[in-house]
């Protein structure tokens, strides 16, 4: 079977400059692929090696990532700007056929845009792969499975909880490995697992995280002080706050959906990002003693990411949707890179296109 190999094509949709890269024909079974947060289309690359050539894969990079115009974005629209974005490309005759539905693909921030864009535009979507995504309830700040914030102002969340040594290397194209916040170093040990498993696409990966752009309007955002521990809150521009549960929160209109497709959710078992142990919630650090004063349990619990997304997805499935939990063992948050036969699997048979 020849490998499949995307190409890039850059199209205006919803006002900006979008890189897109397409693989397989125009007519092919449409699969349209959302990257996660410092991230770009290239980090779908090795996936899309192993798919069959029936296919027709469409992968965008988000505004502010890969080669795509670095616009801002709104944080009070949730994900609501990327969602938009990636909906103008489903009617663009260069890269679909007409009245396209495709598979949607959407892996850690691309799952809230994936869930967004099937809150928006339910006739689009035949199906949603979702890989470690964020929870329906956002990134932190909630204390239950029905996303009851833990303050009213979501401290803790958003933009003012990166580590800013990071942000700073992350805009300096740091590709050195020594510092544990180099991009590198963060690639190896949250993205995946086993760093073995980045392989010889270590390299390119690593050009997907560098190719963030950095900022108030993009990653990470602003951030506002907070009379609650740990004293930082949402702003209301960038990338974190995006993903914050004072502006993200689609979990009662994804179970409103009308017409739902049917819903695979892929995750490892060891992803220390989306996790009810995540190493990113600062509520969870803070029960470590890695960020100073947490006022303990019963105030400030962590947030249970996991158990959020499957309690949205069982009404999904109680109000006449279908979905199927596929958890990977010792998998981290890149099922695609980490168990790509699974992986590839669980897509063609949402596609229903028979493995070759």
């Amino acid at each position: 079977m020849p490998r499949m190999e995307t190409e890039q094509r850059t199209v205006t949709a919803n006002g900006i400059t979008q890189a897109v890269r397409v693989a397989g024909p125009t007519d092919g079974t449409p699969v349209l692929l959302i990257h996660g947060n410092c991230s770009s289309a290239l980090f779908w690359e090795p996936l899309v090696r192993r798919l069959p050539p029936t296919l027709r894969v469409v992968a965008p990079d988000l505004r502010g990532y890969g080669d795509s115009e670095t616009a801002p974005v709104d944080a009070t629209r949730g994900l609501g700007d990327f969602a938009d974005d990636v909906a103008a490309l489903l009617d663009d005759p260069t890269l679909f056929g007409a009245d396209a539905r495709p598979v949607v693909v959407g892996h850690s921030l691309g799952g809230g845009v994936a869930m967004r864009l099937l809150v928006d535009h339910p006739h689009r979507v035949s199906a949603l792969l979702l890989a470690a995504p964020v929870s329906p309830y956002g990134f932190g700040g909630t204390r239950d499975v029905i996303g009851t914030p833990t303050t009213p102002d979501f401290a803790g969340t958003g933009a003012g909880t990166a580590n800013p040594d990071f942000v700073a290397r992350l805009a300096a194209g740091d590709r050195g490995v020594d510092a544990p916040a180099s991009p590198r170093a963060v690639l190896r040990a949250t993205y995946v697992a086993d760093p073995a498993s980045l392989g010889t696409d270590e390299d390119l990966l690593l050009d997907t995280v560098l190719s963030t752009a950095t900022g108030d309007d993009n990653y990470p955002g602003t951030a506002v002080p907070s009379d609650n521990w740990p004293g930082t809150a949402p702003g209301e521009r960038g990338v974190l706050n995006a993903l914050a549960p004072t502006w993200f929160r689609v979990a009662d209109d994804l179970v409103a959906v009308a017409e739902k497709p049917p819903i695979a959710w892929v995750r490892g078992d060891a992803d220390v990002i989306v996790s009810d142990t995540s190493l990113f919630d600062l509520a969870y650090l803070g029960s470590l003693g890695v960020v100073p004063g947490w006022p303990g349990e019963e105030v400030c619990p962590p947030q249970p990411m996991v158990g959020q997304t499957r309690a949205v997805l069982e009404r999904y499935a109680a109000g006449g949707g279908a979905y199927h939990e596929v958890v990977l063992p010792g998998c981290g948050h890149s099922p695609h890179l980490e168990r790509p036969a699974e992986f590839v699997a669980e897509l063609l048979a949402l596609a229903t296109v028979p493995a070759t």
